[in-house]
């Protein structure tokens, strides 16, 4: 008789246990193929008009969104309201159609879009350059736990600052300076732009090649020649150079072959520790003229509140913006964003919705956040980790994803950003349960981490995963998708061919997004809050 009431707690354990199970199962079995195509059809549909913020698009995705989370029975993620608004301004800039150069007696001529893009973020009508000094400060970065000053002895206030895309560690052959051909933050152009104007420049040009950058020049010229947004400024972005902006490589090595400099050997030379600036036997001149308009766009989220510690969160994000209607293509002008970014849309709706069907709700808050502005610059996350709806230090992680392809289920989980923190232990753990495997991204210079709304999260402390199945076809295998990959990055990325067709396959969607409801209801039940790694630029230790 002794051991009745142990034999009873156990079974009633197990009992209990098996209901969690089959509770969660039922919950996870919700997220079908199906429903995908339903929501990714919607989404990108040209009744969206291409999700421009501050747009009938817009309010397009307000509406469907606010009725797809009511719907579910989710509570609003800003007070008494789904929405929160995102001030913006919006500038046209129109540069000179040339930029005039003297340099070593030459005059060599560089034509805007062709050679050159510039544009600025100051809020002032008129910007121009008259023969500014050039100087030549290899990758512009200025990394002291490297021991990497690239402003060391120059002074550059008053200047335009000439810099190479990526940082020093790409193609050096030394992974462990900066991170090799992992991209740190250094690389990426708006630190460049950052730091040239803590320096004191006037402007700053930075020398674009395909590989570095991670996108062809065609990317650069859509995104300098159009209109931009950016958060409304309380200084008029008075803190930032006069002029940014972007230079080919053709044209940067004609300029320095007027220094009688050859560039392939100053990139060269840049990359190794020790390297010295310069100031060039040359000036740049050009202007512009602007235009600004103050908009209002917003964000959106719902939540899910946690049992017992709602005030704990984990935030699944995955922006609603693309770009609107803009230049034809085949007669098409709506840039509906198919897969940029209407499948994650879709993937985090359907996780949503898992979770609301679970009987056994999990103790911590869940909360489903659409960001505005990302392909504007990340702009809609900047402004929500500035004024958070929950306390940053009690956000436990972000799982961001974009850009998820339509070519069934992956064998891989491919992790951009690979070795930043913990969270991808737990993605592991249950990857393992799918029958997959872990995969850093296999193109790390292209600084993918900072591109995505998690590394908004990131740089406030808060873990970001940014991981989805997108290498290795479980049907064709890693060439096949490599090869499916290419082709849809080169005709339809930013493009209005970007739109859903009857024979994507969105198999895979389903399973990343029954793999992140996984892990998130784990991270949801537990106590602990996951760490950056050891290495990571965001750890705080």
């Amino acid at each position: 008789m002794k051991y009745t009431f142990p034999l009873i707690s156990l079974l009633s354990w197990m009992f209990l246990a098996g209901c969690s199970s089959h509770d969660v199962q039922q919950a996870e079995n919700s997220i079908t193929t199906t429903d995908l195509v339903r929501q990714v059809k919607t989404l990108a549909s040209d009744a969206f008009m291409g999700r421009k913020p501050c747009t009938a698009g817009e309010d397009s995705v307000m509406a469907y969104l606010k009725r797809e989370f009511t719907r579910m029975g989710l509570k609003p993620g800003f007070g008494d309201s789904y929405f929160q608004e995102v001030p913006l301004v919006e500038v046209t800039c129109q540069p000179s159609e040339r930029m005039t150069i003297v340099s070593g007696g030459q005059h060599p001529d560089l034509k805007y879009i062709d050679d050159f893009v510039v544009f600025s973020k100051r809020i002032q009508e008129n910007t121009s350059l008259d023969k500014v000094p050039l100087v030549f400060a290899g990758f512009g970065i200025v990394a002291p736990e490297y021991n990497r000053n690239d402003y060391a002895g120059l002074d550059v206030k008053g200047k335009v600052v000439l810099v190479l895309v990526n940082d020093p560690g790409y193609d050096s052959g030394d992974s462990t300076y900066f991170k090799g051909n992992t991209m740190t933050y250094y690389g990426r152009w708006t630190y460049k732009y950052e730091e040239a104007a803590r320096q004191g420049a006037r402007g700053v040009l930075i020398v674009h090649e395909t590989p570095q950058a991670g996108y062809p020049w065609s990317v650069v010229v859509s995104g300098a020649t159009a209109s931009k947004f950016y958060l409304q400024p309380n200084n008029g972005y008075l803190d930032r150079c006069e002029v940014e902006g972007w230079i080919t490589r053709d044209a940067a090595a004609k300029l320095f072959a007027t220094q009688n400099q050859n560039l392939d050997s100053l990139i060269v030379a840049a990359r190794k520790p020790g390297f010295i600036p310069f100031e060039m036997n040359a000036a740049m001149s050009v202007s512009m003229t602007s235009e600004f308009s103050n908009k209002l766009s917003h964000n959106i989220m719902a939540v899910l509140p946690g049992t017992t510690r709602q005030e704990e969160v984990i935030i699944y994000s995955g922006h609603w913006d693309h770009f609107g209607v803009g230049t034809p293509l085949n007669g098409d002008s709506i840039y509906n964003g198919a897969v940029d970014n209407g499948t994650t849309l879709a993937w985090m709706l359907e996780i949503a919705e898992a979770f609301t069907l679970l009987k056994e709700k999990p103790e911590r808050s869940i909360a489903f956040f659409a960001p505005t502005g990302e392909e504007q610059g990340l702009l809609g996350s900047a402004w929500y980790v500035e004024h958070p709806s929950f306390d940053l230090s009690k956000t436990v992680a972000n799982i961001n994803n974009d850009l998820m392809l339509y070519f069934g289920r992956m064998k891989d989980v491919m992790v951009t950003g690979y070795g930043q923190s913990e969270l991808e232990d737990y993605l592991k753990e249950f990857a393992d349960q799918q029958d997959r495997y872990i995969l850093p991204d296999p193109n790390p210079e292209t600084g993918m981490y900072f591109r995505g709304d998690q590394f908004s999260f990131a740089k406030a402390g808060v873990p970001g995963l940014y991981a989805r199945g997108n290498c290795d076809s479980r049907a064709h295998g890693r060439e096949w998708m490599h090869l499916k990959e290419k082709e849809w990055l080169a005709g339809n990325y930013h493009k209005p061919t970007d739109q859903y067709e009857d024979y994507w396959d969105l198999s895979g969607v389903a399973e990343d997004a029954r793999l992140l409801f996984r892990v998130g209801l784990k991270l949801a039940n537990e106590k602990a809050f996951p760490a950056w790694k050891a290495g990571s630029e965001f750890s705080r230790e």
